[in-house]
């Protein structure tokens, strides 16, 4: 379920009121934490932290017009959902952020090949989620969505 909007302020207005403050801090701890050159912008129904095309005029290799997506944070009917590409192409990222996991929330990490997702807001490790942000920067991002998913 996405939110219908039409903009990252939009989206905001439309999170419901349950999830609201745990989505707003993790979006302040996103934008705080994310590399410079990424920009915020609304990217397939989500707020998402992208990669705009006056730094990879290439676009994504899905639909070329759009900027290259790295994180999406979304409120779902049921859970906060943060989408990280970097998890996705990277094994040793992926290895680290569920190691780091586990020592901080004692549920099971919730997750798909890059959607972590949060039912319940105390189960959110922000300061992972920050630490996680800051590991990749643009120019290491391009490289690795170069090597994992562009054909060569």
């Amino acid at each position: 379920m996405n939110l219908p909007a039409n903009s990252v302020d939009d989206y905001l207005l439309k999170v419901s009121d349950d999830k609201r403050a745990a989505f707003m801090h993790l979006r302040e701890i996103i934008k705080t934490n994310i590399p410079k050159g990424f920009e915020e912008c609304l990217s397939y129904g989500m707020i998402g932290y992208v990669v705009p095309h006056h730094l990879y005029p290439t676009g994504y290799h899905c639909d070329p017009k759009l900027p290259l997506p790295f994180v999406s944070l979304a409120a779902q009917k049921n859970f906060i959902a943060i989408y990280h590409m970097g998890i996705y192409a990277s094994p040793s990222l992926l290895e680290w952020f569920t190691i780091e996991h586990g020592k901080r929330v004692k549920s099971k990490l919730d997750m798909g090949k890059s959607c972590i997702r949060y039912k319940k807001a105390e189960n959110i490790p922000f300061d992972l989620i920050a630490a996680l942000m800051r590991k990749i920067t643009v120019a290491q991002w391009i490289t690795a969505y170069e090597n994992a998913f562009k054909k060569k």
